[in-house]
């Protein structure tokens, strides 16, 4: 296992359980995920710090109007920029992609099973997107 997909493993465990749990990412797990990242692309020298950089920038952009919209935290929104200094910017359009089917079709469940429900924690959804991504998925 490489060290990109280990700590891909283990930010997406820990967002998933802590958005569960609390409804909530703290600051200290997005920020350790986005530094995670960045170390990872440093070992491919001053390229891979770019398209870190990169992905995360493209990470924390690409929901950011949703958040400004009230239709997603902003914990929801430094997870992806973490995932893209995993990822970089294209691999992080991709798991945007494949976060937001999953994300859909886990909001259309819980609406018909709960339809006073207004918001689901998007983690999950994230993480399966992101997750999907590495294994290929999205190339």
């Amino acid at each position: 296992m490489t060290p990109g997909i280990g700590l891909a493993v283990l930010l997406g465990v820990l967002a998933v359980a802590l958005d569960l749990r609390r409804r909530q990412l703290p600051n200290w797990l997005t920020l350790a995920g986005t530094v995670g990242g960045m170390l990872c692309g440093a070992r491919a020298g001053w390229h891979g710090i770019g398209l870190a950089a990169a992905g995360a920038l493209v990470g924390f952009l690409v929901f950011l109007p949703l958040h400004w919209r009230g239709a997603m935290g902003g914990g929801d929104v430094k997870l992806m920029a973490a995932f893209g200094a995993l990822l970089g910017p294209a691999g992080i359009l991709s798991a945007a992609v494949f976060g937001a089917i999953f994300g859909g079709l886990c909001a259309a469940c819980v609406r018909m099973c709960k339809p006073g429900v207004r918001f689901i924690p998007y983690a999950p959804a994230i993480v399966l997107g992101a997750w999907f991504t590495l294994l290929g998925g999205g190339g």
